[in-house]
């Protein structure tokens, strides 16, 4: 048996692998797998962060692979907040304050994934929780929250390169109860901006005025960015893609992340 099917057969018996499958339109989507759920309660936006974003997007924007926004009765959104109740009990252990989302390679699901989590991390515990756009090659976040063009947007590229603040880059999507912090604009050398000391003062910003911040990084093996992202976070969520993603490049993920810091594996399935 492959080193990756034992890792999965075993994150599935502890109750961390998260299977995800496309479904008609009227259920957007469902899942079979091993984590449990929690009983669905009414979306209650969390109270601002200290220093209030001023911009708000609406839901209706919002795209429809967001489950949790949409159809937080369907299966897929049960099973996120299974995966969300995994994140609570690892608090137990140590902080996991701070979680970065990724996968081996791109087109696998983990912007999606880190979107959901973070809607349903709000739903459910009524905290504040921001939601960073890392992946400044391709981001998609602005796109997927119905912000404006990415032209427009002032986000993560901008409070680094000294262009804005943290405060005005940060757009709270209502009434979802999530805080974005968009990509930006502008990011010609991303490694050089991830790399620099103001990112980790950002995040450290964002320690203070949020309960939970969720990462969506770059993919692992095509560039660097990963891991000028990984020393910051507390917890990493693998997503990999069922008919898709490769024994190989998962192997070689395996052997680059920080095993203490692997949270869970996503399988996605969808078509």
């Amino acid at each position: 048996m492959s080193r990756m099917q034992n890792i999965l057969d075993k994150a599935e018996r502890d109750g961390a692998v998260l299977r995800i499958r496309s479904l008609p339109d009227q259920e957007m989507a469902g899942a079979v797998g091993t984590i449990g759920g929690v009983d669905t309660t009414p979306v209650v936006v969390p109270e601002p962060a200290l220093h209030a974003p001023v911009r708000a997007t609406a839901s209706h924007r919002i795209d429809r692979a967001l489950v949790a926004a949409h159809s937080p009765d369907a299966t897929a959104a049960r099973q996120y907040r299974g995966l969300c109740t995994r994140i609570v009990h690892a608090d137990q252990s140590s902080p996991a304050k701070v979680m970065i989302v990724t996968s081996p390679g791109v087109g696998e699901g983990k912007t999606v994934t880190a979107a959901n989590l973070a809607l349903t991390l709000a739903r459910e515990y009524q905290r504040p929780i921001c939601l960073v756009d890392a992946n400044l090659r391709s981001p998609r976040l602005h796109e997927m929250f119905g912000l404006d063009a990415v032209d427009a947007t002032p986000g993560l590229v901008d409070v680094l390169a000294g262009r804005a603040t943290l405060d005005q880059a940060l757009t709270l999507i209502e009434p979802a109860g999530v805080t974005l912090l968009p990509a930006g604009t502008g990011a010609e050398h991303p490694a050089e901006l991830l790399s620099t000391p103001l990112l980790r003062r950002t995040l450290d910003q964002l320690r203070t005025q949020f309960d939970r911040i969720v990462i969506d990084t770059p993919a692992v093996l095509p560039v660097v960015d990963m891991g000028l992202l990984e020393p910051l976070a507390d917890r990493i969520v693998l997503v990999v893609r069922a008919g898709m993603t490769s024994k190989a490049s998962i192997h070689d993920v395996m052997g680059t992340l920080d095993a203490q810091r692997l949270l869970g594996v996503v399988l996605n399935e969808a078509a």
